[in-house]
């Protein structure tokens, strides 16, 4: 396995998702969701939330997560889209309001890992600056707002989400965007990351050096690249940074 040891860092750049924190996913919370979202709708004729989350898990839960896709939904537009569907018109306050109280919904999905604080913490100790790249379909400004919950964004120099420069991860847009707001290299930044495919592969090809996050789950996608490095927990990141600027032999 490579180990960079010639890199010059000065950036360590994380995934979100199954890296810094762990999604749950749980079936019983996209009802919720969707009672959540059309109870902001304060008016006649809105239909029930089983009968709209039903309609949105076949026709539009699938198109969240299409293998290999590299370009990010509008998420938004499918939410009015499906409203549409069933004869309610929203405006830009109402389908904000929705979405809001949609993905408060989900709140007891999104678990912070027990170490990421302390990771941060001690890498910007290190006076390394800290980014954030993420594959995400929700509207930035409500993803922003996980972040400040989460106490990460006082722990970030700089956070870019696909639902903002429209592609995903392996793109190199997404990577470029976090890379030109922190003022680095390609060269000169770690990327940390649970996906061969969407971050091993789209950070090795821009020219980072990758460690695999193993800590939450273990992927194999064969479209995806080997990593530099592998990391166990959140602290064997700590390991490696210290190892790649010479302060452990």
């Amino acid at each position: 396995m490579p180990t960079n040891l010639g890199v010059v860092l000065r950036a360590v750049l994380f995934d979100w998702g199954d890296t810094l924190f762990h999604f749950a996913y749980d079936e019983a919370l996209l009802e919720a969701g969707w009672e959540a979202g059309l109870a902001t709708i304060e008016r006649d004729g809105v239909p029930g939330h089983d009968e709209t989350a039903a309609r949105f898990r076949e026709r539009y839960l699938p198109l969240l997560f299409v293998p290999g896709s590299v370009e990010e939904v509008e998420y938004p537009g499918m939410i009015r889209e499906l409203l549409e569907s069933f004869g309610v018109e929203v405006g830009d306050d109402e389908l904000d309001r929705f979405l809001a109280a949609e993905h408060a919904a989900w709140e007891p999905a999104r678990l912070v890992g027990a170490q990421t604080h302390a990771l941060l913490d001690s890498l910007r100790e290190r006076r390394l600056l800290t980014g954030l790249v993420s594959n995400a379909f929700d509207p930035g400004w409500l993803l922003h707002e996980d972040l400040a919950r989460m106490g990460l964004a006082e722990r970030l120099d700089a956070a870019v989400f696909s639902s903002e420069v429209g592609m995903r991860k392996p793109h190199p847009a997404i990577f470029e965007e976090v890379l030109s707001r922190l003022g680095v290299g390609a060269g000169e930044a770690l990327f940390v990351g649970d996906r061969r495919y969407e971050d091993m592969r789209g950070a090795k090809e821009l020219g980072m050096t990758t460690v695999l996050a193993l800590w939450f789950r273990a992927d194999d996608d064969e479209r995806g690249a080997d990593p530099d490095f592998e990391a166990f927990t959140p602290m064997d990141v700590l390991n490696v940074v210290r190892r790649l600027t010479g302060e452990l032999p």
